[in-house]
């Protein structure tokens, strides 16, 4: 029995000791910590999205506020670019040219895949609406302003016949130019 005895004594000294609940209580406070760090970041961003609007000091008019907690939503424009496009203009003065970009703002992330699959209709009915433009009627402002109209009315005609007509529901709303060169 003396043997036996021995072999436990062994036993319980080789056993490691009890972990402290010291661990658990130091890993659980972490995780407290953790979460609530997070939760205020979350909060913080969140609330800072919806005063996001007012820019460099700019408060937020009432009626915006009420307007997103009704749930309306803001629409974010929708820019596709078009290539250059380079005509020759009826002359006036001897040959004169026209370099043209522009960017056409659509109701539809949608419509601009549309654009691109007309992009060959598109490029030769607005070569053909700029080379019979004249410098001198391209160069005021109000020239500026009507030939992006009408390049507009092209384009909607294009994607939606008969859409000429309205300008509300049509899919371009609106042309920029973003390169304007006449030589």
């Amino acid at each position: 029995m003396a043997k036996e005895a021995k072999p436990e004594a062994e036993l319980a000294e080789a056993a490691p000791p009890k972990k402290s609940k010291k661990l658990l209580i130091i890993i659980a406070a972490v995780l407290v910590l953790f979460l609530a760090v997070g939760g205020a970041a979350a909060f913080f961003l969140m609330k800072g999205h919806s005063t996001k609007d007012a820019e460099d000091g700019e408060a937020v008019s009432e009626s915006a506020k009420s307007d997103k907690k009704k749930g309306t939503k803001e629409l974010v424009p929708v820019y596709v670019a078009l290539d250059a496009f380079t005509v020759n203009l009826v002359p006036e003065n001897g040959d004169q040219f026209l370099q043209l970009m522009i960017s056409v703002e659509v109701a539809d992330p949608r419509i601009g895949d549309r654009l691109k699959m007309y992009t060959p209709k598109l490029r030769n009915n607005v070569m053909l609406l700029l080379s019979g433009k004249k410098a001198s009627e391209l160069i005021t402002r109000d020239g500026k302003e009507t030939l992006a109209n009408e390049i507009r009315d092209l384009i909607n005609e294009i994607l939606e016949p008969g859409s000429k007509e309205k300008t509300e529901g049509a899919p371009v709303k609106e042309v920029l130019f973003t390169s304007f060169i006449i030589q």
